[in-house]
């Protein structure tokens, strides 16, 4: 990794953490923050209600006239608005903040700009990526085991959240089960290609560290870690945060980097 994305990554412990925005949200009109809340469970599951509430207010101080967007697409039969309230969502809002479900946006094609597409030439997303001047994913950290193989979550794969269950579900209507077709690891390459991309900055919760004993997201143990990670880069942040973490660097991490 460069000495250029490096230098602008910040670790913190959780009850330091002030967060410091990219130098988009200084002048942005729209800002999107994509927060991983698609479960009806508290954190490590998801992102904690204090680490995102510090993110709001870091934006706010730099820009106090931004319209904040927080966008999610849930991966659970549970109703969106349930999800959002009983993760307590709406506590964090001001006037000039809302939440918007990412199946019920317009959606249009998103190129792949990769050489080689590993799946998607093309994949669609919320149009409204298009229409503002920031954008910012705040993850949760996670290992689950996927086919045998341990798979990290964070900021890169938060962004599955924003792609209509619609067109990705496959046996189940609540989740995009296309994604994970031939492996999330080859499918991220296509969308950090199409979306990841256009992505301002990065914010992961490491205050605890989410382990699964098998595939499921929203089930398994907490590891105390009591940290949080940002910075401009997605991969970046996410290399960073897997040191952080204890564990290893993904292979995708890896691959997109080689590949841009």
């Amino acid at each position: 990794m460069s000495a250029s994305l490096t230098a602008h990554i910040q670790v913190a412990e959780t009850s330091q953490f002030a967060y410091t925005p990219p130098d988009a949200a200084h002048s942005a009109r729209r800002i999107v923050v994509k927060p991983n809340l698609g479960y009806p469970v508290g954190p490590p599951a998801t992102v904690s209600m204090e680490v995102l509430r510090r993110v709001l207010l870091g934006l706010r101080q730099a820009n106090s006239h931004a319209e904040i967007l927080i966008v999610e697409g849930v991966c659970s039969p549970v109703a969106f608005e349930k999800i959002m309230a009983k993760n307590g969502l709406y506590d964090l809002l001001d006037e000039g903040t809302q939440v918007l479900d990412a199946d019920t946006l317009e959606m249009v094609e998103y190129p792949n700009h990769a050489a080689n597409p590993a799946r998607f030439k093309s994949m669609w997303a919320p149009k409204l990526l298009q229409e503002v001047d920031c954008r910012i994913s705040v993850g949760a950290f996670k290992r689950t085991t996927l086919k045998g193989e341990f798979l990290i979550s964070a900021s890169l794969k938060n962004l599955y959240g924003l792609f209509p269950r619609a067109r990705y579900k496959a046996r189940s209507t609540s989740s995009r089960g296309q994604l994970h077709r031939p492996s999330v690891p080859l499918v991220l390459q296509d969308v950090y290609f199409t979306i990841g991309h256009l992505f301002d900055g990065a914010v992961i919760d490491c205050t605890q560290k989410f382990v699964s004993r098998d595939w499921k997201p929203d089930r398994g143990d907490a590891v105390p870690i009591g940290k949080v990670i940002w910075g401009e880069d997605l991969l970046a942040v996410d290399r960073a945060a897997c040191e952080v973490a204890g564990e290893a660097v993904p292979s995708y991490v890896e691959a997109i980097e080689s590949m841009r």
